[in-house]
């Protein structure tokens, strides 16, 4: 169990306050301004509460509220349930100090892992859930090159790109945590309850401001966006519908100062038009991790190194193909990648994952028309 300063009796009061209906984060803020820690403010009466926040949500703090006492019992026992929990409050010295920078951090963030992780030198990697097989591969490249780098990667545990890039650190002996859309005694999306549990125990972190049971709905998402946006010094996009969650973080990363990256990708693909719109609106185009790397602030610091040694056997999705006679069939001109398709009767899946690959190796250079031409 881990409540940092705080006294079972205070982190009641602090579990009262956010497992009120209708007191958000703001109202919580300026009850805490106004009268001092939680349970001084539970100690006001309704006219003194009133005008902060109105009368029915006043008369719902001070009331007695048997669902509300249920939950923070169950908080209290999930707290108890294993020394690698905890639940940080705004007055914790332990509190990510950048999600201050928020107009309504969370009052109290529940966290597995060591919640130091939370505060570390982070990017912020994320992107489509449907993510093509080139799209996997980058998010687990760009992981791997954080973990070189000495930089943690933030995510959502979300499938596609989040799931990728957590993944790349793990299997590269990075450090990696996501703030999620669910309470903690939950895993969303279901088939990612292996990822989470090999996060937790190699010393990763989930996080989340929502409480205990909270199942996943779409109003969870953007609020938990925002607290990635705010949790690192940039997001990367990697693959983003125009129409997309990342496009928020994304864009919540920028109003908070954060450096905000793109990958660019075909004009063709639906994948890269959320990309290609932060582009115009000023994100840094990316095509290498050195890109990254310049627009960040110098002399970061290390994230906490590893006591075990990297993770191998993770799924870790296609990898670039060695076919014999695939460099053949790419022959010395440029081409578009359907004519490789109609040549060896590949899938575009298969070409796609393979062209990054020799991408990165330098053998092939993808053109301006989206056509790809070998180099050596």
């Amino acid at each position: 169990m881990s409540a940092g300063a705080n006294t079972v009796s205070a982190l009641r009061a602090w579990l009262s306050l956010t497992l009120t209906p209708g007191l958000g984060n703001a109202l919580g803020r300026r009850l805490l301004a106004r009268f001092g820690p939680p349970e001084e403010v539970l100690r006001h009466s309704l006219a003194d509460l009133t005008p902060i926040v109105g009368a029915d949500c006043a008369a719902r703090l001070l009331a007695t509220d048997l669902s509300r006492a249920a939950a923070t019992t169950d908080a209290l026992k999930w707290l108890d349930g294993a020394d690698t929990r905890a639940i940080l409050t705004l007055d914790d010295a332990r509190y990510p100090k950048r999600l201050l920078d928020l107009s309504d951090p969370p009052l109290l963030i529940y966290v597995a892992g060591d919640p130091q992780l939370l505060s570390s030198s982070a990017l912020a990697i994320v992107g489509s859930r449907h993510a093509s097989a080139a799209g996997l591969l980058q998010a687990g490249l760009m992981a791997q090159a954080c973990t070189q780098a000495g930089l943690s990667v933030l995510s959502g545990l979300a499938r596609g790109i989040d799931g990728a890039a957590h993944r790349g650190a793990l299997e590269h002996g990075g450090r990696t945590f996501a703030f999620v859309g669910t309470g903690l005694d939950r895993v969303y999306p279901p088939q990612h309850r292996e990822l989470a549990q090999a996060m937790l125990e190699r010393g990763d972190v989930l996080a989340s401001e929502l409480p205990l049971g909270t199942s996943a709905m779409p109003a969870n998402f953007p609020r938990r966006n925002r607290l990635i946006a705010a949790a690192a010094l940039g997001v990367l996009v990697i693959e983003a519908a125009r129409q997309s969650g990342s496009l928020i973080t994304a864009r919540q990363g920028a109003e908070l100062g954060r450096e905000v990256f793109a990958i660019p990708g075909s004009i063709h693909s639906p994948l890269a038009r959320g990309c290609h719109l932060l582009l115009r609106e000023g994100a840094k185009l990316v095509e290498s991790f050195e890109d990254v790397l310049a627009e960040l602030p110098p002399g970061l610091s290390q994230t906490m190194p590893r006591a075990t040694q990297p993770t191998p056997d993770l799924d870790p999705g296609p990898a670039p193909s060695a076919a014999p006679g695939a460099l053949h069939a790419l022959g010395w001109d440029p081409v578009h990648m359907d004519a490789l398709v109609e040549r060896t009767a590949e899938d575009c899946a298969h070409w796609s994952t393979r062209l990054t690959g020799w991408e990165l190796d330098g053998i092939v250079q993808r053109l301006a028309d989206g056509r790809w031409q070998r180099q050596r």
